[in-house]
Order: structure tokens, then C-alpha cells, then sequence
């Protein structure tokens, strides 16, 4: 008989990295900065301080597997610091983290992530990574170097020492190992580093990529997102051995006191409904150290059996409308954006919100043959492959674009220069991985984030249909000036008729065409106008989206009116659509 072995948990992530997203030269850049970025920004808003962020990224080698660069990634945040005896198991040792298994919004959680970018540098590069760290207590920054023990999962410190450091507190991490990169499209660091600057409107970073120049984006809020305290789960998530398991961390503690302590939405009057159900009366003062897995099965069933509240919705944190519009700004010159932030709602028994955010750029040469460009959040981070799995692009494809303006394939992703940015936040999102790429699409969970689509395709089409009836009125207007002579010319010699009688024709025929789009220029001027302060009051303010939908709704209904042929209509001077409009606003 062969001899069973045992191996320890970094044991088994050194051999099977690419389930925690390291499956590729390529994945394997991007993760390391995804990790090292999630936890500066967890750390910056745990300790309440605006995030200031420095990012390097760039080759300084060959690497030493076949095909791969060597790569070196630095992140630098003025977070709180690190304790020099938690370095070690913070970068060195997997499944220790302070928000392991809490059930909160926040971005890392399984404290994998960043023990696996130290394992993938020791094992490209033969060593791990190279950290500064400073806290307040501190009169000088420790400097380190924390590499993996893979056998019995705990981090080794190297190169200890202190050194002065012109940062207050803060840390600084530095990764040299093999990669590729990939600056643009999905995949890339840029699409990443932006995707990130739009969900997190009060972090100012500055980055440099390659060979480029120094880039710096500073924040539009100065609001540190207040992380909700963690919440329990709700019993009717879990499986009958998840239940057990769960019980488990409650030691001796009486099994009434583990139901109402363990898992929310559970009171002394969901008790008595559990007995109601089948819970047998006499097990609830026991410890649950001394249930049997049949007792386990008749508690369980009773629970599942019984109606509970949903979860409070209290425990989700989101980006918000008017930070997002102010961020969305940040990526370059817009021509059309509209943001949704859905209320918190429940789906399958956990909280959750929906945000979209759907952008044309001007300074961006996206074709409009091409898929929209999407973007995905799950608690503030960007998703970045196996998009085709994710319930996020489930959704879009879903919905029926074509109503609301844009071209799109079959069972695809719409057509058009656009960004569609999609975040979901809860405590409990459900990924498909350990690497945490695509979330896993359920029926509630898709039919919400449908209904903040639809919601933001509404808006999306009334822009287009504003910006046809423009384009209609601009081809009405060339027509005019380019038919109206030839038009004139050819009747007068027709009827031979008299060079002042053409005269005469060309300058009535003028006064009349010339009072029709007089008209309806001035009424679109108008229109657009009150678009244009829309949007400076924007810029300033944020956005009212009641007002904004009035705004866009009139000036639609006067681009309309301008549109119409003489004489279908009554004709609305500007002076009496100005004193309509203040009477309206009044």
C-alpha cells in the first residue's frame, strides 16, 4: 500500500496557481497589481484615510521561463502600515487575512491573493517580495523581504532593517517576476488601472507604465466609503454541511443561542416557528457540541422549512450617482453618460446593489461595428477575464438593445463606441473561482442587474434619438439651401420669366424657407442650450437625475417641434418657451 501524505495549504496553491488566476504570463502581471492595489485600498478605507496610490510597472529583463519578460511591479500606498511580526503572514502565509470569511464589501477576503503573487516571484524569480512599511508608532520604516515556506505555509522574513522613509505611514511593495504585458483592451493594465479610477472617486493615483511619462488622476470626493460592519448569513444560503461546518466555530454555545448568533434574521419568534416545523423542542437548550448528524438534519430541514425575513440590505456599499458621474469624468471627454444606482435589494437571500454606468467618449476611436467596450466590478474591482461566464455579460445580452438604439448580433453584446461599466456589490458574492474573474449568474441576480440597464437604455435612447432628429434637421437644411436656387432657376426659365420676377421668386421663395428653419433653429439652439447648462451644473454640483430627465425630455420635445414641417404646428416663439420653462421650473 502506497503512503498517504499530507501537504500544507500554500503547498497546494505553489502547484495549482492558475486557480488563483496566475495561469499565464499574462494573468499573472495583472493579478499581482489587482492584489497589491485591493489590499493598499482596503487598508487606506479600514483606517479612514484618502487613498494616494503610486503604480510602476515595467520590463528590466528576460525572464527565466521560455517566452516571458521579467517583470517588475511596485505599489505605494499612505495607508495605515504593517506591524513588522505581521509582514510575515500577511505576504507569506495563505488564508490569513483579517476579513477572512466575514461577511463584508470589501475587496479581498480569502487572503490568497497577495501570498500568491509572493509564491509566483519566488518561483520565477527566487525570491519573494520585497515590502517597506510604516506606522504611525514607527520613528523609522522596516524594510523586508517575505518569502513562502511551502511546506509548512508560513512566510520567512529576510533582510530585515530599518531605514528613514519621507512617508509619515504607508507601504511600499515591490515583485520582480516573469509576466508579460498587456497595456490595452481585456486583459490590459490600462483597462484595468481606469476601470479602478471609476469605481473609486476619492483615490488619486499616479502611475507610469513601460516607457510612458508619469500619469497622476486625483480624486473627485473627498468621502473615505464607510465599510459596513460585517453580516451574518442568511440560513437559507446554506447546505446541510455547511450548516455543520458553520457550527462548529460556536464551541459549546447552546443551539438557540447558535441559531440566533450565528446567522441573521433569526429571533426568539423565529425559534418558536422552527419548532412549529419539526425542530424538536428539547434540543435547543443542548450544545450543539453534543448534536448528532441526525439532530443537524431535523434542525436544518425545520429551518429551511420556516419562512425568514430577507437579510438587511444595510450591509451593502455603493459607489453612488453622483460620485460615479463625477468619476466617469476622469477617463476623458464625454459626450453622453448616464449612471443608475439601483436601492438595495435581495437576491438569493443575499443584499445587493447594482450600479451602471454607460459613456461615449470623444477622445476614444472605438468603431461602431465594434462590441461595446464592458466593464466589470464585483465590491469595487475590476473584473477582467472569463467575461463570456460572468452573470454581468449575461445580462447585457439579455436585454434588447436594438430598442433603445444600437445594433446588436444575436445572444452578443451590443454594437456601438460606448463603455458600458457594471458594478455589483454584497457581501456575499457568489465567484465561479478562487481567482475571482466572473460571478456566478443566478435568475434573481441577472433579472436585477437587468432592470439597471433597461433603466440606464432608457436614457441612452433618448440621446440617440435627440441626436437623429438633429442630424434630420440638418440634412432638411442642406436640401434647402441646395435645391431652393436650382428650384427657382428652373421655373423661371420654365416661363420665361423676367430677370426681377426671378429676383422676386429667389427672395420669397428665400423668406419663406429661411423663416421655416429660422425657426427651427432657434428652437434647437434653445434646446441645446438648456443641455449645455445641464451639464455645467453637473460638473459642479453632481446630478439631479430628475431634473436631467426634464431637461433631456424638453429639449427632445423641442428638437421634435423644430423637425415638423410649417404648418402642422403652432409655432412656439423663443420668448414664450422661455416664460413656459420658468413657469414649469417654478
Amino acid at each position: 500500500m502506497s503512503k498517504i501524505t499530507k501537504s500544507s495549504t500554500a503547498e497546494y496553491f505553489a502547484k495549482n496557481l492558475q486557480q488563483v488566476g496566475f495561469s499565464s504570463p499574462l494573468k499573472a502581471v495583472l493579478t499581482t497589481l489587482k492584489e497589491a492595489v485591493d489590499n493598499s485600498l482596503d487598508a487606506c478605507e479600514a483606517a479612514g484615510i484618502l487613498p494616494d496610490l503610486l503604480i510602476e510597472v515595467a520590463k528590466v529583463g528576460t525572464g527565466s521561463t521560455k517566452n516571458t519578460d521579467l517583470i517588475r511591479i511596485v505599489v505605494e500606498d499612505n495607508g495605515p502600515g504593517i506591524e513588522g511580526e505581521d509582514l510575515a503572514k500577511v505576504y507569506g502565509e495563505y488564508l490569513a487575512s483579517s476579513k477572512f470569511g466575514r461577511g463584508q464589501c470589501s475587496r479581498g477576503q480569502q487572503g490568497i491573493g497577495i501570498s500568491a503573487a509572493t509564491t509566483w516571484a519566488q518561483m520565477t524569480n527566487a525570491r519573494g517580495v520585497s515590502v517597506i512599511s510604516k506606522t504611525k508608532k514607527m520613528r523609522k520604516a522596516i524594510s523586508a523581504q517575505v518569502d513562502v515556506d511551502i511546506k509548512s505555509n508560513t512566510g520567512v522574513i529576510k533582510n530585515k532593517e530599518t531605514l528613514d522613509w519621507d512617508r509619515e505611514h504607508g507601504t511600499r511593495v515591490e515583485f520582480v517576476l516573469d509576466g508579460r504585458i498587456q497595456l490595452n483592451g481585456d486583459g490590459g493594465i490600462v483597462t484595468y488601472i481606469e476601470g479602478t479610477i471609476l469605481v473609486n472617486p476619492h483615490m488619486t493615483v499616479t502611475y507610469k507604465l513601460m516607457e510612458n511619462d508619469f500619469v497622476t488622476v486625483n480624486r473627485v470626493s473627498t468621502d473615505v466609503p464607510q465599510v459596513p460592519e460585517a453580516s451574518l448569513p442568511h440560513p437559507h444560503t446554506f447546505k446541510l454541511g455547511e450548516f455543520i461546518t458553520h457550527s462548529t466555530l460556536f464551541g459549546k454555545t447552546t443551539l438557540s443561542k447558535f441559531l440566533k448568533t450565528g446567522f441573521s434574521r433569526i429571533s426568539d419568534q423565529s425559534i418558536s416557528e422552527f419548532v412549529k416545523k419539526g425542530l424538536p423542542k428539547g434540543l435547543l437548550e443542548k450544545p450543539i457540541t453534543s448534536l448528532t448528524e441526525e439532530d443537524f438534519k431535523k434542525v436544518f430541514q425545520a429551518v429551511q422549512n420556516t419562512e425568514l425575513m430577507a437579510p438587511s440590505t444595510k450591509s451593502v456599499l455603493t459607489v453612488g450617482e453622483e460620485a460615479l458621474s463625477k468619476s466617469i469624468t476622469r477617463l476623458g471627454e464625454i459626450d453622453f453618460f448616464a449612471v443608475v444606482t439601483r436601492k438595495p435589494t435581495i437576491c438569493d437571500f443575499k443584499p445587493v446593489v447594482v450600479e451602471v454606468a454607460l459613456a461615449r467618449f470623444k477622445d476614444r476611436n472605438q468603431s461602431p461595428d465594434s462590441p461595446v467596450t464592458l466593464l466589470r466590478f464585483a465590491n469595487r474591482v475590476p473584473l477582467q477575464f472569463d467575461k463570456s461566464g460572468c452573470a454581468i455579460t449575461w445580462a447585457i445580452e439579455s436585454v434588447n438593445w436594438k430598442a433603445y438604439g444600437l445594433g446588436q448580433p444575436k445572444d452578443s453584446l451590443p454594437l456601438g463606441p460606448y463603455i458600458f461599466a457594471v458594478s455589483i456589490v454584497s457581501p456575499f458574492i457568489k465567484f465561479k473561482n478562487a481567482s475571482k474573474e466572473t460571478i456566478d449568474a443566478s435568475e434573481e441576480l441577472v433579472g436585477e442587474i437587468r432592470l439597471a440597464l433597461i433603466q440606464a437604455g432608457q436614457k441612452l435612447s433618448r440621446h440617440i434619438k435627440k441626436e437623429v432628429k438633429e442630424a434630420d434637421l440638418e440634412r432638411k437644411l442642406a436640401h434647402i439651401e441646395q435645391f431652393g436656387p436650382i428650384l427657382v432657376e428652373g421655373l423661371a426659365r420654365i416661363i420665361k420669366a423676367p430677370e426681377s420676377r426671378k429676383k422676386k421668386a429667389e427672395e420669397g421663395l428665400k423668406k419663406l424657407l429661411g423663416r421655416d428653419s429660422e425657426e427651427a433653429m432657434a428652437d434647437l439652439e434653445a434646446a441645446e442650450s438648456k443641455l449645455l447648462e445641464q451639464k455645467k451644473r453637473e460638473k459642479k454640483k453632481g446630478i439631479d437625475h430628475d431634473d436631467i430627465e426634464e431637461d433631456v425630455i424638453r429639449g427632445e420635445d423641442l428638437v421634435e417641434e423644430a423637425s415638423e414641417p410649417q404648418g402642422t404646428k403652432k409655432t412656439t416663439t423663443k420668448k414664450e418657451t422661455t416664460k413656459k420653462t420658468t413657469a414649469k421650473k417654478k
